[in-house]
């Protein structure tokens, strides 16, 4: 069966070799070189920016802040904020792409989920390692019984496919839906489904980036946690 028969597949573009550039490689390529573009433009034109404009993106900027630093320390959270507000705008900006005529979003691609689970699991553990030391974080993985080790590095990628699973999930399935219902209503309801599509995607980006933050924040609570009992034991 070709690409073409197979329900959503996602389809070819080109080849570079034997590798096959798919439609989800083109439109991440896309959306990063616009963010790019849109982050270098207005690192130059900030100083000749409109007040408004300012003011609206230190509000955008100050409201991710508080997000973070509500779970996360005060000592980590600056730390955090980068890789989380980019987690944030990247997945918001790949589900808005399903709304234009023609283009798939890049996050109805397992692929592109599982890869930014894959992300968001080596960025955990890279946060922890810096904040505590290698030898103090990988300590909590035998204690308090060596044991237990196996069923914690189960529950890791256990919530890490989740993770990819979810975000998958709920994208084609909204993609789906918009599909059947234009076919069975034609153009009649263009705007609701617009406004619900768009609402969906940010959703999904924020519950997103909220989790990654949650199991951030939970490398570093858990061994404080370990701290605080070792503490008491003495």
């Amino acid at each position: 069966m070709s690409a073409a028969q197979v329900p959503f597949a996602i389809p070819t573009v080109f080849r570079i070799g034997p590798f096959a550039i798919t439609e989800t490689v083109v439109v991440t390529w896309g959306i990063m070189v616009l963010l790019v573009a849109f982050a270098a433009l207005a690192r130059v034109s900030s100083i000749h920016a409109k007040k408004g404009v300012l003011a609206t993106l230190e509000q955008l900027y100050e409201a991710v802040e508080a997000n973070i630093r509500a779970v996360i320390p005060e000592r980590g959270g600056a730390a955090v904020l980068p890789f989380i507000a980019t987690l944030w705008v990247f997945i918001a900006i790949s589900n808005l792409s399903g709304v234009i005529p023609g283009l798939r979003s890049p996050t109805s691609d397992l692929s592109t989920t599982a890869a930014l689970a894959l992300l968001v699991f080596l960025y955990t553990h890279w946060f922890a390692v810096r904040y505590y030391g290698w030898r103090r974080y990988l300590r909590h993985y035998i204690d308090p019984s060596p044991l237990l080790t196996p069923f914690q590095i189960i529950s890791e990628f256990s919530r890490s496919l989740t993770l990819a699973i979810r975000l998958y999930g709920n994208m084609m399935s909204l993609q789906l839906a918009a599909a059947i219902v234009i076919v069975l209503a034609g153009l009649l309801v263009p705007v609701p489904l617009l406004m619900l599509h768009v609402l969906e995607a940010v959703i999904q980006a924020y519950i997103f980036g909220m989790l990654a933050l949650v199991y951030v924040a939970g490398s570093v609570a858990s061994q404080d946690v370990h701290d605080r009992q070792k503490a008491g034991s003495l």
